[in-house]
């Protein structure tokens, strides 16, 4: 099985054909429209068989599959003490293993920005992550830790290890978090502001199916988007 991760930076009706060489099962695609109320018949065409979610039509979280795979979207909450997190998006793949779509946002929150987004969706839904497949864009990497405050990057990869899911690239490729070699993101689409903020997490068992995983190269892939998209491919030994 193939699958992407890619923020594709808005325009995502537009932008879609130039992924399909890659003949993908699965793209998590963070800031992309909602194809349910987009008015581009091939991209409707592309994407019939799909979840999204998002705080309007123009921009939000989307999971899409070929036409034969199963997917069943999950009843996890996104309520922490009485307001919402996002975007997180839970799945089931053809019952055979859950996907959680991740995109962190600010969500106007002052302290819980971006990765206490997802430390929050962690306390209410960790019992529910285990043979589970994390991917997208968190907006947070180990060197943008601050001393003082327990939701850190490193305090989120520790309690995703408790739970059995580690970074794939990190693992495969033996760096540590905040010392990663390849960038997933140039800021401002330039070349010299590099940070690695993008991941695919898995379970025990589905590192040990993975086949292949690798970032977009800058050259092919800024004139699109200031993320590079990842590729991950997994498959039974």
């Amino acid at each position: 099985m193939k699958i992407i991760t890619w923020n594709c930076n808005g325009a995502f009706r537009k932008k879609f054909i130039s992924l399909l060489d890659y003949g993908a099962d699965i793209y998590i695609i963070q800031e992309c429209e909602n194809p349910d109320e987009s008015n581009h018949a091939d991209y409707q065409t592309w994407a019939n068989n799909h979840l999204w979610t998002g705080d309007n039509k123009n921009k939000g979280l989307g999971i899409f599959a070929k036409p034969e795979i199963k997917l069943e979207r999950l009843n996890w909450s996104n309520n922490f003490k009485n307001h919402s997190v996002k975007h997180f998006l839970p799945c089931k793949i053809n019952n055979d293993f859950d996907l959680l779509g991740v995109w962190t946002h600010r969500n106007n929150s002052p302290n819980f920005g971006y990765i206490g987004q997802l430390w929050k969706y962690l306390q209410i839904n960790k019992g529910k992550i285990n043979n589970t497949l994390i991917a997208g864009d968190f907006n947070s990497n180990a060197i943008w830790d601050e001393w003082d405050r327990w939701w850190n990057h490193t305090d989120v990869v520790n309690e995703l290890k408790e739970c059995g899911i580690e970074s794939i690239y990190h693992k495969l490729n033996n760096e540590k978090h905040g010392e990663e070699t390849i960038p997933t993101l140039f800021f401002q689409r330039k070349i010299e502001r590099p940070y690695h903020i993008d991941y695919i997490f898995g379970s025990e068992e589905l590192i040990k199916m993975t086949k292949k995983i690798e970032v977009g190269i800058a050259d092919d892939w800024l004139k699109l988007s200031d993320h590079m998209p990842i590729f991950y491919q997994l498959g039974k030994n």
